[in-house]
């Protein structure tokens, strides 16, 4: 299609960025095509607050699939004239999840003879990760790169020298994304030439020099070839005032929706319509044998030529299947009639409708995330079957939160929210689809591969059910999830799974999640273990504490009898939560800021399992909740003595990038798990793990002195230390034992269904969460100081520890247990022989006093203590060092 008609397309009176620019003051400037093509929106983003909207791309504004294809493939047509023919032939086209995928492939249809591999967010059961990169700006960063052939990247699958690598995204904004891609390819894979594809190129002078150098340095000649160039202005400030007139927007909308909820609530029957929503009916496609779904695999030029030969026939089954859908049968191009389809309100949107007047019935297939160009082609295809009296639109689905406003002069003008429903790496979340919403479409083809049919797609509030509440008629074309040779159970290669359903199995295993494990939300966590619930593992304390201590058996074989707290000691934790909620918030605050400046801009967290667990909890609400960030958190076992679980790992290795991986904890006492994680981490390595875990943890507390990054180093209760599993999700210690736990097993874990009742979980998360904005001041300032001042680790605690070991004549560390959380531990878990208080200690010791009163432990107050208080376990413990009653004898 040429650029004349495409400017017809994509032009409209009121530019779709002049919302965000008289509020915010952000200009484009560049080529009189620009403000066509691009509008802008706001969204919660730490780093940006801005967001480029293409008119053309098909990903949030819909558009004709003609344009859309045809902007991809002039591209890849010019791409083609730089190269000449010659070098075109051994070209690899290499496009972005997921916003590209869609164009990258249109790019390399235009090339005619480049094979194709787009990056993924979504890995793949028994697939070899080939590479991967980080997208710097992005809310979710880590791209994979799954190609079947492993030479693709290298030749272009031909095994001749390294071919010309051909790099596409939308925009070209700093360069970081491609400039990440081209380090970590080059590394692997060198070669001479590089060409950069965007339909804007949006830098500044500054990262244009960087490129040039960047070139340079490598010894390779980088071209760039974009539709239009310009950069974004951008005030001081407007990161600030973006992020505060989305929290203004958001909260006029919500107080908005729940007006509105009160008025249907408070109208009468009668003049309420009944609710009708559209049905949803299944499209067989006959998808083409062997042929891919997308370009995640790759995709060569024998799958295209197969693809177009299939196209119209495809394209011909969706158009009956409308002309058969009630409503559309007299629809132009399916029928005679003419009707309305503009939407009030939305009539002046790009690529939305005409301003004014009657529109042609309008149909809107509707890709999903990193499925962009099958449904692209069978939008190009249905355009060409239905002819110009119907309106073909197209655009797909996403992750990326955009703020919706209803207005002419902004791009975003409505959103869709529904849970993600193909199973994602890193958990359930939202995902959205824009502009749908009162667009007027007459019916929406959904297109979704195999892997992402799944129940969670036709729930009640699933992506189909949102779907027919503004559209008269739902189709749903599922296509086969294309899966290698490599991972097949046929073994024959370009051969989709036969009628799948799902996914195979991973070769790792999955994480649990709630409510199936643990009685957290699916998102809080997802847990690396296994679940051995229906296993006997419990011991009484006394029998457990002999056969630790006579080093007959480790700790972590078996597990202690759950504590039951007594109603004395269940209100002592509710009073205690109250009085600390504000202190323990700020100090979420604090340790989360200081992580995501060092360790930024979407950190992996990683709960030690379980006391880290509730702290990487609130710690991602505590990110989602200020700066709208989905942190993806996992808990992993570490057993003193034995190790990291190297399962979990390796889990973590395949998954994400393990420089994003943040360990937390709850809080320090010796330094010993600090020690324990250090020498783990370099053991997996050495073993041939994946490198590049950072081995340090981020706590809570750091009385001990132990760690960098913390959110105070004040030994005070956290109530999550006072009680067990009904603190923490319903989830026991973690277990390590031969028998149970095979050498690719993560390890295991119990969730303690039965104790629902006495489950306060969800309570001490939100008790805290309520504080989050009362503390907010207090925590920049604190995080501030922290993030100048020198933190190196003391280890203040460990030489106390020593000392109190030596004069107690213990002679072991191990059996000394510093500060409050360590110390309720000791008293819930072990067999106390005393406690040392310091003399003074105030509210935050009430309940170890009250433990140690029912348990028949003295309690003695000391002088120089640098904790709140200790807990000696008994240094020569037998079941005779115990009364008959099962209480610890009184005295040395």
């Amino acid at each position: 299609m040429s650029e004349r008609a495409t400017r017809e397309e994509t032009v409209d009176v009121v530019w779709s960025g002049s919302w965000v620019a008289e509020r915010l003051g952000v200009a484009l400037e560049g080529d009189g095509e620009l403000r066509e093509l691009l509008g802008l929106a706001l969204r919660r983003n730490p780093k940006r607050a801005h967001l480029l909207v293409s008119n053309v791309l098909g990903k949030h504004v819909p558009q004709r699939p003609s344009v859309v294809h045809g902007a991809g493939f002039e591209l890849g047509e010019r791409v083609r004239a730089l190269l000449g023919d010659r070098e075109a032939r051994h070209a690899v086209v290499l496009g972005y999840a997921e916003t590209a995928t869609g164009l990258g492939h249109a790019v390399a249809d235009g090339l005619r003879d480049a094979p194709y591999l787009h990056s993924t967010r979504r890995p793949v059961a028994g697939v070899e990760q080939a590479g991967g990169f980080e997208e710097a700006h992005s809310h979710a960063t880590s791209h994979l790169l799954l190609p079947e052939d492993r030479d693709l990247l290298a030749s272009g699958g031909t095994g001749a020298d390294a071919s010309v690598l051909v790099l596409v995204d939308d925009e070209f904004s700093t360069g970081n994304t491609v400039l990440n891609t081209i380090r970590a390819l080059h590394a692997l894979h060198p070669r001479e030439r590089y060409v950069i594809v965007a339909l804007v190129d949006m830098r500044s002078a500054d990262d244009r020099d960087r490129l040039t150098a960047f070139a340079a340095e490598i010894g390779a000649r980088v071209d760039l070839v974009t539709r239009s160039t310009g950069t974004v202005a951008l005030p001081d400030g407007v990161l600030e005032r973006g992020q505060a007139l989305v929290a203004a927007q958001e909260a006029e909308q919500a107080a908005a929706h729940e007006a509105e909820q009160a008025g249907r609530a408070e109208a009468p029957a009668e003049a309420v319509e009944d609710a009708h929503p559209a049905p949803v009916t299944r499209v067989d496609l006959d998808w083409p044998a062997g042929v891919p779904d997308g370009g995640r695999h790759g995709f060569t030029p024998a799958h295209r030529a197969a693809l177009e030969a299939a196209l119209p026939a495809m394209a011909d089954r969706i158009a009956a299947e409308l002309g058969d859908a009630p409503g559309l049968r007299d629809a132009p191009g399916l029928g005679d009639a003419a009707g309305p389809g503009d939407a009030p309100g939305l009539g002046d949107a790009p690529g939305l409708g005409d301003a004014a007047g009657t529109a042609p019935r309008r149909i809107l297939v509707l890709g999903s995330e990193e499925l962009m160009y099958a449904p692209l082609r069978l939008g190009t295809a249905l355009e060409a079957a239905l002819g110009a009296d119907t309106e073909v639109r197209y655009s797909t689905t996403t992750r990326s939160p955009v703020l919706a406003v209803d207005d002419p002069g902004y791009a975003i003008r409505t959103r869709l929210v529904f849970p993600a429903h193909d199973d994602p790496a890193d958990g359930p979340g939202d995902r959205y689809a824009y502009n749908v919403a009162g667009a007027g479409f007459d019916a929406v083809v959904a297109v979704v591969d195999s892997t992402a049919d799944t129940p969670e797609l036709h729930a009640p509030d699933g992506l189909l059910a949102r779907l027919a509440e503004h559209t008269g008629h739902v189709l749903l074309a599922v296509l086969p999830s294309y899966v290698p040779a490599t991972a097949a159970p046929t073994g024959v290669p370009g051969t989709p799974t036969p009628a799948p359903e799902r996914q195979e199995p991973a070769v790792l295993p999955e994480p649990l999640r709630g409510p199936d494990f643990s009685s957290y939300a699916p998102q809080d966590v997802g847990w690396l273990l296994q679940d051995l619930s229906d296993t006997e593992l419990e011991a009484p304390t006394e029998e457990r504490e002999e056969a630790i201590q006579s080093g007959g058996a480790h700790y972590a074989e078996s597990l202690p009898v759950e504590y039951q707290p007594s109603a004395e000691y269940q209100a002592l934790f509710t009073a205690a939560l109250e009085a600390s909620a504000a202190r323990i918030a700020r100090a979420v605050g604090t340790v989360t800021e200081t992580v995501l400046a060092e360790r930024g801009p979407r950190p992996v967290l990683v709960s030690l399992a379980r006391a880290g667990t509730p702290v990487g909890v609130l710690m991602r609400r505590w990110a989602q909740h200020r700066h709208g960030l989905d942190l993806p958190h996992y808990a992993i076992s570490i057993v003193r003595g034995r190790g990291i679980d190297a399962t979990a790992l390796r889990w973590l290795a395949a998954h994400h990038d393990p420089a994003d991986v943040v360990f937390v904890d709850g809080w320090t006492g010796k330094g010993a798990i600090t020690r324990e994680l250090a020498a783990a981490i370099t053991e997996f390595e050495a073993s041939g793990g994946p490198a590049g875990f950072d081995p340090e943890i981020s706590v809570l507390a750091d009385p001990g002195g132990c760690v960098r990054t913390y959110g105070t180093r004040e030994d005070f209760l956290i109530p999550s230390a006072c009680l067990n599993s009904t603190v923490s999700g319903l989830i026991s210690r973690t277990v390590l034992r031969a028998d149970l736990v095979g050498p690719d097993d993560f390890h295991g874990g119990k969730f303690y269904r039965e104790l629902a009742d006495s489950d306060v979980s969800g309570l001490f998360l939100d008790t805290i969460a309520a504080r989050f904005d009362e503390v907010a001041g207090q925590v920049e300032e604190e995080a501030k100081e922290l993030l100048a001042a020198d933190r190196a680790p003391t280890w203040e605690g460990w030489a106390a520890v020593e000392r109190i070991s030596e004069e107690y004549g213990i002679h072991d560390v191990n059996l000394v247990k510093p500060g409050v959380g360590e110390t309720t531990r000791v008293l819930l878990r072990r067999v106390p022989w005393k406690i040392l208080a310091k003399r003074g200690a105030g509210a935050d010791l009430e309940h170890i006093r009250l433990l140690a009163e029912q348990r028949g432990v003295p309690v003695e107050e000391v002088d120089d203590l640098p904790y709140s208080c200790v807990g000696l376990i008994h240094p020569r413990f037998t079941r005779g060092a115990t009364g008959a009653d099962g209480k610890a004898v009184q005295g040395a």
